[in-house]
């Protein structure tokens, strides 16, 4: 009898994907819930006991619920949600974030599983506030673009509604403009900046992807620091199985179709470029899938660490 995981929210689009790739694995034994049972209370609260680890792909009000639940069972929790992502009690289920994470994860009994924004701006700039390359408080603005999957079944539903027409938009489409973005708490604290970030989110006419962009002026770094960045982020990222490190553009592309927010689809890999402007200004790039290393790769990843098992493990690459 392999190890007992239940996917509470497997009918969501993180969830969906979790488990799609989890169901190819034979050293794994997947609770299942009926369509009946899946918004019953008694049966997830059921599963959840009889689970040794579960993955909760809900609304942050229903993951709180089940956290306690877990909690009270003694079952081990990944959590996708937002509710968790700055709580001290959770470790932060980003294993290349700092030295020390990855064992951290493995130990935890509750792990936070991150957004897919923050993924791509704290691989990016992370390293840079640990070198002291970059102030804690330093202004920083991102412009980022996801797929509409993003926003779950309701958006994918929107965007793909024939008669709206979104998905042949020729351009992104902003959003969340009017308020702070729940991702930017998260961003700041594991980021660990002390100056709220401009994010400046969107959504991109494809299902699934993600490019987060972090342009950083001259004035916000030490004299010659911007040259010394992709340096600095390979050997970082050096020994990391999803993380691969470019300085400036992909070679051999034309402009037009570099940096496509496409580029890492259905895998949990994350490609970062370095893009160092004759001015000395920088510019930071990663690209993700927002279902992959954005949500579900992450949540797999991280149960990997927790069950001890390679963390690559039924992970495309």
């Amino acid at each position: 009898m392999g190890v007992r995981v239940f996917v509470d929210g497997h009918a969501g689009t993180t969830g969906l994907r979790i488990r799609e790739w989890l169901s190819r694995r034979d050293d794994l034994d997947l609770i299942t819930l009926s369509d009946a049972e899946r918004k019953d209370a008694a049966a997830r609260r059921r599963a959840l006991e009889e689970a040794d680890l579960a993955v909760l792909c809900l609304p942050d009000e229903a993951a709180r619920e089940a956290a306690a639940w877990a909690e009270q069972a003694g079952t081990r929790i990944v959590d996708a949600s937002t509710a968790h992502r700055t709580d001290e009690r959770f470790v932060y289920g980003l294993p290349e974030l700092a030295p020390g994470q990855r064992e951290a994860i493995r130990r935890a009994p509750r792990v936070s599983n991150p957004g897919c924004y923050p993924t791509g701006f704290l691989l990016l700039v992370r390293p840079l506030v640990d070198a002291g390359l970059l102030a804690r408080r330093a202004p920083l603005a991102v412009h980022a673009v996801s797929g509409y999957s993003g926003g779950g079944r309701p958006l994918v539903g929107r965007w793909e509604d024939p008669a709206l027409g979104l998905a042949s938009l020729p351009f992104e489409a902003p959003y969340a403009l009017e308020r702070v973005h729940k991702h930017v708490p998260e961003m700041m604290r594991h980021a660990g900046l002390e100056t709220e970030p401009f994010f400046l989110p969107a959504v991109g006419p494809f299902r699934c992807g993600m490019r987060v962009q972090v342009p950083v002026p001259a004035d916000l770094l030490p004299p010659g620091a911007a040259a010394r960045v992709p340096e600095l982020l390979r050997e970082r990222y050096a020994a990391e199985p999803f993380v691969r490190v470019f300085e400036g553009p992909p070679a051999g592309e034309v402009p037009e179709r570099a940096l496509d927010p496409r580029a890492c689809n259905d895998t949990n890999r994350v490609d970062l470029y370095v893009v160092v402007h004759p001015s000395g200004h920088l510019l930071l790039v990663a690209l993700l899938d927002n279902l992959g290393k954005g949500a579900s790769g992450a949540a797999i990843q991280n149960l990997n660490l927790m069950l001890g098992l390679p963390e690559s493990t039924g992970l495309p690459t």
